[in-house]
C-alpha cells in the first residue's frame, strides 16, 4: 500500500516502511493544491518587490541585504552550494530515505513555497531508489539541518553524489540514471529545502522504531533469563505495580507474566529474593517504556510540523519569520531516549552476568560451558557487553545541553539535535548486541537445564526460533556468528 503525503498525517511506522521496506510515496490531492497556492503566493511577493526575509533578502546575519529579482535564482543556488559543507561518514541509506520523506512531508503542507516540480523530484528520488550521500556531521540543529540537507538539495540541482541501485554517481549522471531533469531553483526554494529538522527527525523515527523492538526483545530475553535462574514471580504481581501507578511499570510486569504463563521453571529456586536486575525489571523496563511513549508523541508532532523559515500563510497574505527550525524538542527527546536505552543495556548485562557467574547462577556451570577450563564458554561475550555498556555511558551524555553561537551571533542558541539523534542511533545499535548476548546466554542456560519443554507460553516460541539459527552449544566455537544470528532475528522483528 502506497504512502500518501498530506503534510499532516505521516507516522513513524510509515517512515520505517518507506526508509527500510521501499514503500512507494505519492502526494495527496490536498497536498498538490497546498503546494500550488503557496508557490503562487511567493511569485506574487517577488513581483511586488517589497523585502521579505528568505525570499528576496540575504540569510542569517545578512538578512537586511535586499536581493533584486534578477538574482533570486542565483541566491538560492548559492545557498545550496555554500551550505553543503558537511563532513564525516554519510548517513545510512535508511536514514537518507527517512530524511527525504520528512522533508517532502513538510513541503507538502503548503507553508514553504516550493513549486510542485521540486516536491515531485524529491519523491522520485525515493521511488526510484536514489540514495543521496549525506555527510552526517555539521548540523547544529538550528537553523535546522542546514549542511546535511544542502547535500541532499545538491542532487536536485544536478550536483552532489548519490548511490543509484548500488552504483555511486555524481552530478547530472544521478538524475540521468532515473530519467529526471534537475530543477532550476526559484525564490524561497533553496531555503525551504535546507531549513528545518528533517535529518534529525528522520533518524529519530528510525531509532524510535528500533527502541520499541529492543524493549520487547529485552522483555522476552529477561523472561527466559528468569526461567534459567528459576526466579520468583512475586515481584510481578499487579498489586505491587498498582501502588505506583506508572503505566509502563504495570505493562511490563503484565507482559512478563504472560510470557511465562505455563512455565515449570520459574519459582522453583529456594532463594527468598532475586537480585535487582530481576526483581526491579518492571520498574526499570517500565520507565524505559514510558520514555519511548514520550518520544513517540514528540515524533508524531515533529513528523507533521512545518519547520523551515519564513513560513507562508497565503490565506492571510502573511509571511512570518519565527523559529520552528530549532530542533530542541527532538534534541531533548533523543537525549532522553539515548539515556533510557543505555539503561536497557546496563540491566541486561547484569542479568547476563548472573547467568555466567557460578557464584550467582544457581548451579549452572561457569560461563555456561559443559567443559569449563578447556572451554571458555560465553565468558568473553559478557566482556563485549560490558564494553558496549561503558561506551553507551559516554554516548548518553546529552548533546542538547551544549550550544555554540554562529552566524555572527544572530543564531546564538542551537539545539545540537542531529548529534543527539546520531548518538541515540549508536546507542541503539549497541543495545541490540547486548540484548542478543543475554538472549543467547539464556538460551544456552535453558538448554543445559534440559528445560526446553518446561518454558512458558512465549519463551518456548522464542527458544524454538533461536534453535533454527543457533545450533546446540556443546563446546567453544566462533560465538560471534551466534551473536550475529540472534541480532538478525532481533532486527527483523522475528523475536
Amino acid at each position: 500500500m502506497n504512502i500518501r503525503l498530506t503534510g499532516s498525517s505521516l507516522t513513524s511506522s510509515e517512515v520505517v516502511r518507506v526508509a527500510r521496506q521501499g514503500a512507494i510515496v505519492e502526494l495527496g490531492k490536498e497536498a498538490v493544491e497546498q503546494i500550488d497556492v503557496a508557490s503562487s503566493f511567493v511569485r506574487q511577493i517577488v513581483q511586488d518587490e517589497a523585502p521579505v526575509y528568505g525570499i528576496n533578502t540575504g540569510f542569517g546575519s545578512l538578512c537586511n541585504v535586499h536581493i533584486g529579482s534578477q538574482d533570486l535564482g542565483k541566491l538560492q543556488e548559492n545557498l545550496i552550494l555554500s551550505h553543503a559543507v558537511g563532513v564525516g561518514h554519510c548517513f545510512n541509506e535508511d536514514e537518507a530515505r527517512a530524511t527525504i520523506l520528512v522533508r517532502a512531508n513538510t513541503l507538502a503542507s503548503g507553508h514553504s513555497g516550493v513549486r510542485l516540480e521540486v516536491e515531485q523530484l524529491l519523491l522520485e528520488l525515493l521511488n526510484k531508489h536514489v540514495y543521496p550521500m549525506i555527510p552526517s556531521q555539521g548540523s547544529l540543529g538550528a537553523s535546522g539541518d542546514l549542511a546535511p540537507l544542502a547535500s541532499l538539495a545538491l542532487v536536485l540541482i544536478g550536483r552532489g553524489t548519490a548511490k543509484v541501485h548500488g552504483e555511486i554517481l555524481q552530478g547530472q549522471a544521478i538524475l540521468n540514471a532515473i530519467g529526471a531533469k534537475p530543477v532550476v531553483l526559484e525564490a524561497k526554494e533553496g531555503l525551504a529545502l535546507i531549513n528545518g529538522t528533517a535529518v534529525m527527525t528522520g533518524v529519530a523515527a528510525l531509532v524510535f522504531s528500533d527502541a520499541r523492538t529492543l524493549l520487547r526483545t529485552a522483555n522476552l530475553a529477561a523472561a527466559m533469563t528468569m526461567e534459567a535462574l528459576r526466579a520468583r514471580l512475586e515481584p510481578f504481581d499487579e498489586r505491587i505495580h498498582d501502588l505506583r501507578r506508572h503505566a509502563g511499570q504495570g505493562a511490563v510486569a503484565k507482559d512478563i507474566l504472560s510470557y511465562l504463563a505455563g512455565s515449570k521453571l520459574v519459582g522453583t529456586c529456594d532463594d527468598v529474593q532475586d537480585a535487582y536486575s530481576i526483581r526491579c525489571m518492571p520498574q526499570v523496563h517500565g520507565a524505559i517504556s514510558d520514555t519511548v511513549d514520550f518520544v513517540e508523541n514528540v515524533l508524531l508532532n515533529e513528523l507533521n510540523a512545518v519547520t523551515d523559515n519564513p513560513l507562508l500563510f497565503p490565506a492571510d497574505g502573511d509571511v512570518l519569520s519565527g523559529g520552528n527550525f530549532h530542533g530542541e524538542p527532538v534534541a531533548l527527546a533523543m537525549d532522553y531516549l539515548g539515556i533510557a536505552l543505555s539503561e536497557l543495556a546496563s540491566i541486561s548485562e547484569r542479568r547476563t552476568n548472573r547467568l555466567l557467574n557460578p557464584a550467582l547462577n544457581r548451579g549452572l556451570p561457569a560461563f555456561l560451558t559443559r567443559d569449563a577450563g578447556l572451554s571458555s564458554g560465553l565468558m568473553i561475550a559478557q566482556y563485549t557487553q560490558a564494553a558496549l555498556v561503558s561506551e553507551n555511558k559516554v554516548l548518553a551524555h546529552p548533546a542538547s545541553v551544549d550550544s555554540i553561537p554562529v552566524s555572527a551571533d544572530q543564531e546564538d542558541h542551537v539545539s545540537m539535535g542531529t548529534i543527539a539523534a546520531r548518538k541515540a542511533r549508536s546507542i541503539a545499535d549497541n543495545v541490540a548486541t547486548v540484548v542478543a548476548i543475554e538472549l543467547l546466554a539464556a538460551y544456552q542456560a535453558v538448554d543445559i537445564l534440559g528445560g526446553e519443554d518446561k518454558l512458558g507460553l512465549a519463551t518456548s516460541k522464542v527458544f524454538a526460533q533461536l534453535r533454527t539459527r543457533v545450533p546446540p552449544i556443546n563446546g567453544d566455537r566462533m560465538f560471534i556468528e551466534d551473536i550475529n544470528a540472534v541480532q538478525d532475528l532481533i532486527r527483523s522483528n522475528a523475536v
